[in-house]
C-alpha cells in the first residue's frame, strides 16, 4: 500500500492542504485557519481528509509517510508584540545598541519615519562586563557576578526566553558559551539563544537583532509544536513531521525549535520551490511567483533556477540577517479593506478582514468592504460556487459594504467604486514585483508569470498587464501552492563564518580559510545526520560575501569547494564585478580596485524524494464539455458587464482552448481571462496563458 504526503501552510485566511497520493495524484483540502491556537485548524484539516476517504482519523494517519508544515505563528508573534518575555544580556557600554539601531535614517525621505519599539524593553536589557576584540583576544573575562544578578532579575520578572550577545563573540565565542551554560544552570525552563550560534558574523547590530528575535519567538514555536507534536500522536500519526524555513528549505521540529527565527519568513518560502517543478515542465528556470492569499500577497524572483537570497531581510522593520529567500511581501489579498484616506483618495489594505471576520460577503459579521466583495460584485467570483459550494457568497452584503464605506463618500457608482478597488490591487500588487525586479536590474517582461494563492487567478491577467508580461503560468493546484512547494523542498541549513580580509593571494590565509570552511562542513554533516539523510543525499553549496573597499555592503558570490585548495581569485573577482553592476548599475572592474573578503558561507542540501506530476494525453481543442453557462462581468477594457463563457476548470483537458473573456472556475479559486488572453490547458493541468500583443521576451 502506498503512503501519502501531506503539505500544510496556515495562512492569515485560510490553512491549506495538499494530499499527494503515491502515484502523484494530489487533492486540495483548505479550512478557515484558527488564529487563536492554529493547530486545531490542522488536525480539522486532517480529519475532513480522513472523512473524504471513509476512514477514521487514525487509520487515515496510519498512511501518512511525511506531513511537511509551513506555519506564520512567529510572524504573527512579531508583528502583533505577542512575543515571549525575552532577557537580554548584551556586552557593557552597548545596552543600548537595540534601540540604537544602525544609526542611521533608514526611510531616508520619511521625516516622520519611527524605530520599531525594540522587543527587549531597556529594563530587561543587561550589560556584562567581559570583552572579546575583532581578532578574537580576550581583554576581559566575563564577570560571574554580573550574570548572577541579571538572571536572578530576570526570574523575577518572569522572563521566558534569554538573549545572550557580545561584543565580537563570532571571532571567539568562549565568552558567551560560558554565560550560556550559567543560563542554563540557573533557568533551565528559559529558551536560550546565543549570537554565537544563531549568527556568528560581523555587524553587531544586526547579529543582535536577529538573536533577541530568535529567543522572542522560541518558546512560541516551542509551544506550538509541541501542542501539534503531541495531538497528531494522539490521532495516530507516526511519519516524519518537516517545518517550513525561511531560507526555502526543510527541517525538523526539534532543529527549527532551535533556531525559530529561521521560520519568521518561511510562509510565502515554498512557492519558489512549487514554481520551479511546473516551471520546468515547460523548458524555463527563471521567471516571478505570484501568491495572492487572503491577507497578503507575495512576489519572488527565480533566477537560472535558484530564487534570490537576502540576508538583510526585514520582520515588523526589525532586522533579520539569518538567510531568507528575497520575497516581497505585502498587504495585498482577497481580504485587503478599501478605505478613503485623509486626502479622498480610495486605498486598499494593507489592513485586511482575515478569517475573522472576513469579507462582508462570507457573511460572517463583517461589515467593511474588501477585494473580494469587490470582486464578487465585479462578477468574477460565483456567489454559488465559492469553495465549490460550500460556502455561499452575500452579493448585497458585499454591494452594501462598497456603497456605504467607499461609493457614496467618493461619489463614485457602486461599480465604479467596486472596479476602482479592483484596479488599485492590481496596481498595487504590480508595484510590489517592480520591488524584486526593475530595482534588482531586472525587466520584468523578461519573464512568465506563475500564479498561485486563492485570490491570485482572478488578478494575474490584469497585473500581467500592468507590467507587460505576456506569459502566465497558473497551476492547477495554485489555490495551495505553498502547500505543494514544501512537498517538494529540500532540507536545508545554512552557516556562516567571518574572515574579513583583503580578498588577494598575498593577504588571504588559506590555512584559515580552510579551518572555517570543513569547521562548518562538520556542523552541516552533523544536522544531516541527525535528520536521517544518508551521505549520498548530502550537497554544500559555498559562497563568499565580497565589497569594494570602504563599502558598507557586501555581494554574496557562489564558489565551488575548489576554494579549499585556494581560490580562484580573477574568476570570482569577475562574478562579484558582474553582480554589482547588475544590483547598482555600476561596477568598478576597469578601475581593479581591491575587494575585501567578509563572510565564509555554506548552505547544506539534504535532497528529498519529489513527487511527480501527471502528464495527461492530448484532447481536443474545443473545451465545451467542460462549459458551464454564461454570467455577466465587468470587462476592463470596455469598461462594462457582457455576457461571458464561464468554464469549470476541474473539467478542462490537455489541449483545450478558450479565448478571452472568460472565467475558469476551479472548487479553491476563479480565474479570470480578460479579453486579449488566450489559456491552453497543458498535459499536466495547468492553465498557461499568453497576452495576443506586448513584450517579446529575450
Amino acid at each position: 500500500m502506498s503512503k501519502n504526503k501531506i503539505g500544510i501552510d496556515v495562512g492569515g485566511t485560510f490553512t491549506d492542504f495538499l494530499l499527494m497520493g503515491g502515484d502523484g495524484t494530489g487533492e486540495v483540502f483548505k479550512v478557515l485557519s484558527t488564529p487563536d491556537d492554529p493547530s486545531l485548524a490542522v488536525l480539522e484539516g486532517l480529519a475532513r481528509m480522513a472523512e473524504a476517504r471513509a476512514l477514521e482519523l487514525g487509520d487515515f494517519l496510519a498512511r501518512v509517510e511525511i506531513i511537511v508544515h509551513g506555519t506564520t505563528v512567529t510572524t504573527n508573534a512579531v508583528l502583533t508584540g505577542d512575543v515571549a518575555r525575552t532577557g537580554l544580556l548584551t556586552t557593557r557600554g552597548f545596552r543600548d545598541a537595540l534601540a540604537m539601531r544602525r544609526g542611521i535614517r533608514e526611510e531616508t525621505y520619511d521625516n516622520k519615519a519611527k524605530a520599531p519599539t525594540p522587543l527587549v524593553p531597556r529594563w530587561l536589557r543587561l550589560p556584562v562586563s567581559e570583552r572579546v576584540n575583532a581578532e578574537g583576544e580576550i581583554l576581559e573575562h566575563v564577570a560571574i557576578g554580573d550574570v548572577d544578578r541579571a538572571l536572578a532579575s530576570f526570574g523575577e520578572d518572569g522572563v521566558e526566553a534569554v538573549a545572550i550577545c557580545f561584543m565580537h563573540a563570532y571571532a571567539n565565542p568562549a565568552n558567551e558559551k560560558i554565560v550560556a551554560e550559567q543560563v542554563a544552570r540557573i533557568m533551565p525552563q528559559a529558551y536560550l539563544s546565543s549570537s554565537a550560534e544563531v549568527l556568528p558574523q560581523v555587524r553587531f547590530y544586526d547579529r543582535l537583532s536577529t538573536t533577541v528575535l530568535n529567543a522572542a519567538v522560541g518558546p512560541i514555536l516551542q509551544r506550538y509544536l509541541g501542542n501539534l507534536t503531541r495531538r497528531l500522536d494522539a490521532a495516530g500519526f507516526a511519519g516524519v513531521l518537516l517545518i517550513m524555513r525561511s531560507n526555502g528549505g526543510v527541517t525538523s521540529p526539534g532543529a527549527a525549535t532551535r533556531l525559530a527565527a529561521g521560520t519568521l519568513l518561511s510562509g510565502p518560502a515554498a512557492a519558489p520551490v512549487a514554481g520551479l517543478a511546473y516551471a520546468k515542465l515547460h523548458g524555463d528556470n527563471s521567471f516571478i511567483t505570484i501568491d495572492m492569499g487572503g491577507t497578503s500577497f507575495d512576489a519572488c524572483l527565480v533566477i537560472d533556477g535558484a530564487p534570490a537570497i537576502t540576508t538583510d531581510a526585514r520582520i515588523g522593520k526589525l532586522a533579520l540577517a539569518l538567510p531568507s529567500l528575497e520575497i516581497n511581501t505585502i498587504g495585498a489579498g482577497g481580504g485587503s479593506i478599501g478605505w478613503v484616506d485623509e486626502g479622498g483618495l480610495l486605498r486598499m489594505g494593507p489592513a485586511s478582514a482575515g478569517a475573522k471576520p472576513g469579507p462582508a460577503c462570507y457573511a460572517l459579521g463583517g461589515e467593511l468592504p474588501t477585494c473580494s466583495d469587490a470582486n464578487l460584485v465585479l462578477g468574477y467570483l460565483n456567489e454559488d460556487y465559492f469553495a465549490g459550494g460550500a460556502m455561499k457568497l452575500d452579493r448585497e452584503a458585499a454591494g452594501n459594504a462598497i456603497e456605504t464605506h467607499l461609493a457614496r463618500p467618493l461619489g463614485l457608482s457602486l461599480v465604479e467604486a467596486a472596479f476602482g478597488m479592483y484596479r488599485i490591487m492590481n496596481v498595487n500588487m504590480a508595484s510590489g514585483i517592480r520591488e524584486i525586479t526593475i530595482r534588482k536590474g531586472h525587466d520584468p517582461r523578461d519573464f512568465p508569470l506563475i500564479c498561485a494563492g486563492g485570490a491570485g487567478p482572478v488578478h494575474a491577467c490584469m497585473i500581467a498587464r500592468e507590467l507587460e508580461i505576456t506569459r502566465i503560468i497558473v497551476p492547477r493546484e495554485s489555490s495551495i501552492f505553498c502547500a505543494a512547494g514544501m512537498l517538494r523542498s529540500d532540507l536545508k541549513h545554512d552557516y556562516v563564518r567571518s574572515y574579513h580580509v583583503e580578498f588577494s593571494k598575498p593577504a588571504l590565509d588559506r590555512e584559515r580559510l580552510r579551518r572555517a570552511i570543513e569547521a562548518m562542513e562538520e556542523e552541516a554533516a552533523a544536522a544531516l545526520k541527525a535528520e536521517n539523510i544518508p551521505e549520498k543525499r548530502r550537497r554544500n553549496r559555498y559562497a563568499l560575501d565580497l565589497r569594494y573597499f570602504g563599502q558598507y555592503h557586501e555581494v554574496a558570490v557562489e564558489v565551488g569547494r575548489g576554494l579549499l585548495d585556494g581560490p580562484d581569485f580573477e574568476a570570482i573577482s569577475r562574478a562579484f564585478h558582474r553582480a554589482h553592476n547588475r544590483l547598482y548599475g555600476y561596477d568598478l572592474e576597469a578601475d581593479g580596485p581591491t575587494l575585501e573578503l567578509v563572510n565564509l558561507r555554506l548552505t547544506a542540501i539534504g535532497v528529498t524524494d519529489k513527487p511527480a506530476i501527471p502528464k495527461e494525453p492530448r484532447q481536443a481543442e474545443d473545451p465545451k464539455a467542460a462549459l458551464k453557462g454564461r454570467r455577466p462581468a465587468f470587462l476592463p477594457g470596455e469598461m462594462a458587464y457582457r455576457q461571458i463563457a464561464v468554464y469549470d476548470g476541474d473539467a478542462l483537458r490537455h489541449g483545450n482552448r478558450i479565448a478571452g473573456p472568460a472565467i475558469v472556475e476551479q472548487v479553491n479559486t476563479t480565474l479570470f481571462v480578460p479579453g486579449g488572453f488566450a489559456l491552453e490547458c497543458d498535459a499536466y493541468g495547468s492553465f498557461i496563458l499568453n497576452a495576443r500583443t506586448g513584450h517579446r521576451r529575450r
